[in-house]
């Protein structure tokens, strides 16, 4: 559920954004309970007690931000053509849309990152649902007016998608573990995207589907 900070949302869009981006900076840094406000307010250059005009708490800053990801993150299946019913042709255009997503809201991203580490109490259950949005309802929005008949009939079905989504869970994992901020992913992430995909096509796909 999407909090109302009427405050916040009254000021200009750029100092909006110089406030959000301070502080996704500074809870990626620190993690919850060490960031310093003081130091949001610093990087985005506005009075000193004027963050606590728009936002009551330092948790309710953090919440704001967790919404405003899952808003990020929705703009990935805003973009998906539903038209396009291969299994395979769709990831590869939610792994497309994904990336330029990340590239345009790198310090979104680096955020989300760090939530996956998380353990201060007073945001956990909060993390535990953002977590939920990204990961389970994600690959249903996703996958959604596929065509699943391409598939061979020799396997279950349902143990392919096992497999192929903890490929596409590992492999996430894998590269974003190689970089330091999503500010530095680059095409190259595609490509190795791409190979994969290929040999799970070659294997689960009927022969005169591939």
């Amino acid at each position: 559920m999407i909090r109302i900070y009427p405050k916040f949302f009254s000021l200009e869009q750029e100092k909006q954004e110089r406030i959000i981006n301070a502080a996704l900076k500074e809870f990626t840094r620190n993690g919850y309970e060490k960031a310093s406000t003081n130091e949001m307010i610093k990087e985005a250059e506005i009075a000193k007690g004027s963050l606590f005009k728009y936002f009551n708490s330092k948790k309710e800053l953090y919440l704001y931000l967790l919404d405003y990801v899952v808003k990020i993150i929705d703009k990935i299946y805003d973009e998906i053509d539903f038209n396009e019913t291969d299994f395979f042709n769709r990831i590869r255009e939610v792994g497309f849309i994904k990336f330029n997503i990340m590239k345009k809201f790198p310090q979104a991203f680096d955020f989300l990152k760090s939530v996956a580490n998380e353990d201060a109490t007073q945001v956990k259950s909060e993390i535990e649902k953002i977590r939920k949005h990204t990961i389970e309802s994600g690959f249903d929005r996703g996958f959604k007016n596929l065509n699943l008949t391409k598939f061979r009939d020799d396997f279950d079905l349902q143990k392919i998608m096992n497999i192929i989504n903890w490929t596409l869970l590992s492999f996430a994992e894998e590269q974003r573990k190689k970089i330091y901020s999503f500010e530095d992913i680059s095409m190259e992430v595609l490509r190795e995207w791409d190979e994969y995909f290929d040999i799970m096509k070659r294997c689960f796909y009927k022969k005169e589907e591939q």
